[in-house]
Parts: C-alpha cells; structure tokens; sequence
C-alpha cells in the first residue's frame, strides 16, 4: 500500500498540478498521511530547478499550516481522531516518549521533528494534547524553522547541484537531514556556551 501510495505522490510531478498536490500532501502529511512531501519536492525541482525555492516555500507553508491541523486534531479531537491515527501507524512508543520530551524542551523537540526522520505527524498531534505545555505558537515557530530547514535543504542541493545530487537525495536524505540538524543544535549549544 505504501509503495502505491509512494507512486501516486510521485506521479503528480508529470501533471500541470505538480505544485498544488505537493500543497495539499504536505498539508496532510503532517496530521496523517504516511508519505513525505520530500518525494515530490523533489521531483518537480529536478523537473524546474529555477522554481526550486517557490516550490520550497510551499512546501514549508502547507506543512506548517498542516501541522496547526494536527495540533488541532490532539486539542479537541484526539480520542475521536487522534488516537486511531496513532494506532493505524504504530506510533504508540513514539508518542509517549514525546510526551516526555515535551516535558523537557518542546521547542526543541518539534524543530528536531520538523527537520529530521522522526514522525512530525506524531509531534503536531501530541502538541495539542499536551497543549499545557505547548502553545500554539511554539508549534507554530518551532515547526516553520524545522520545516523550512530540511526542505530547503533539499531544494538549494538541486538548484546549485542539479541532476548529479538526485541520486544522493534518493538514497541518503534521512542521513543528511540528521547530520545537519546536530549541527544546527551543536552550534546553539556552543554560542550558549562561549556566551557565559
């Protein structure tokens, strides 16, 4: 079924509705869909790399707006909705231990999740219902700078690279995505540092 669905994402980049699906799959991949947008992202860069940053944009607006969805969805709807969609993936772990890593940092733990491999979808919904500990904004914010990240990531690798960094992006995004987020925290950790 994932496979299916992998294909039917991808085939959208041949269509003149290339950027609208792309929209509305980040949009719902942040709540509940199980395919990142990363796949058609992707595609339609390497199909127009000059409109790379627009479809960057997008891509990071929707699944902003997306994710507001999915804090919506763990505010008001979790024992309805929120809970089936949780169940469906098997996230039951993944869920309690971000309860745990909101207790901590929640700032950070969305922009972690925002950026990198771990289910976003999880993190917008958790957010809404430990909404005591997360507000809105901070979702909001945290989710605009992670989303913003990896798939300009992605985006700028094809502008500047083209073709030859597809094949990378195929193989190795996950890893790349990780590699840069630890940077990103490593640096916050050492301007804290050097400033006391």
């Amino acid at each position: 079924m994932v496979k299916r669905l992998y294909n039917w994402v991808l085939h959208w980049a041949d269509t003149k509705y290339g950027l609208p699906a792309l929209c509305a799959i980040s949009f719902v991949e942040s709540s509940f869909f199980p395919i990142p947008p990363d796949v058609l992202l992707i595609a339609l860069c390497m199909g127009a790399p000059k409109r790379a940053f627009k479809f960057v944009f997008y891509c990071a607006l929707f699944s902003v707006l997306g994710g507001i969805l999915g804090y919506y969805i763990g505010y008001a709807l979790y024992e309805e909705v929120g809970r089936r969609i949780i169940e469906f993936f098997h996230y039951q772990e993944a869920y309690a231990y971000v309860g745990k890593l909101y207790g901590d940092n929640a700032f950070l733990a969305i922009l972690t999740a925002g950026f990198t491999p771990l289910p976003y979808k999880v993190f917008t919904i958790a957010a809404g219902v430990f909404h005591e500990q997360v507000g809105l904004m901070t979702l909001i914010t945290a989710s605009a700078l992670g989303r913003t990240g990896r798939f300009l990531l992605v985006g700028a690798a094809i502008y500047f690279f083209g073709p030859p960094v597809k094949r990378l992006l195929d193989k190795y995004l996950e890893i790349f995505c990780v590699i840069f987020m630890v940077l990103l925290i490593g640096s916050f950790f050492i301007v804290k540092w050097l400033a006391k």
